[in-house]
């Protein structure tokens, strides 16, 4: 499925590959990467990962792109606003290593999942851009049974999501036992 004209860069319409995930949806599963300095090593990150916690995934273009750098700086901020329980993960398709540098740099504490070896995450939560492979900035709240809570696709890919309305939704999430 390709939706037309709901995303957008300084007058560029864009092409997102995917259907819109609402809340109530099933939270389709992932594999991604990320780059474990450490280990010196690859690591996969599933979604069940961290069943029986509430995620909030921060989708961006890329890291390395002014906008995507202070959202993913912002959402680091703000895990102390969040119950301990309520993992960030920001998603790119940046390579794990340059979100490894990224991460370093930045002093970041919450974990950076690269989607660029294939683009069934892009396809399956509806934020690939067919024009540029990357992904549209989107927000997602995953509760504790793995189902969406809260969705938020941002059509400008110029503008931040909506960090309050993400941090209430995380919230909930966590406390929600239904």
């Amino acid at each position: 499925m390709e939706r037309t004209g709901e995303a957008f860069e300084l007058g560029e319409q864009l092409t997102v590959i995917g259907r819109r995930l609402q809340p109530g949806d099933g939270a389709p599963d992932f594999e991604l990467e990320t780059f474990d300095p450490d280990a010196q090593a690859m690591r996969s990150v599933r979604l069940g990962d961290s069943g029986g916690q509430a995620r909030l995934l921060s989708v961006v273009n890329s890291v390395d792109t002014p906008v995507c750098h202070i959202e993913t700086r912002r959402w680091d901020r703000l895990r102390d606003d969040l119950p301990r329980e309520v993992a960030i993960y920001t998603v790119s398709m940046d390579l794990p290593f340059a979100q490894a540098r990224w991460r370093s740099d930045a002093g970041a504490g919450h974990a950076l999942l690269s989607a660029h070896k294939d683009e069934a995450f892009g396809r399956d939560y509806g934020v690939l851009i067919k024009e540029w492979r990357l992904l549209q900035r989107a927000v997602f709240v995953v509760d504790r049974h793995d189902r969406i809570a809260y969705a938020e696709y941002v059509a400008d890919q110029m503008a931040e999501p909506n960090y309050d309305a993400a941090v209430m939704a995380a919230r909930r999430a966590f406390d929600t036992d239904s």
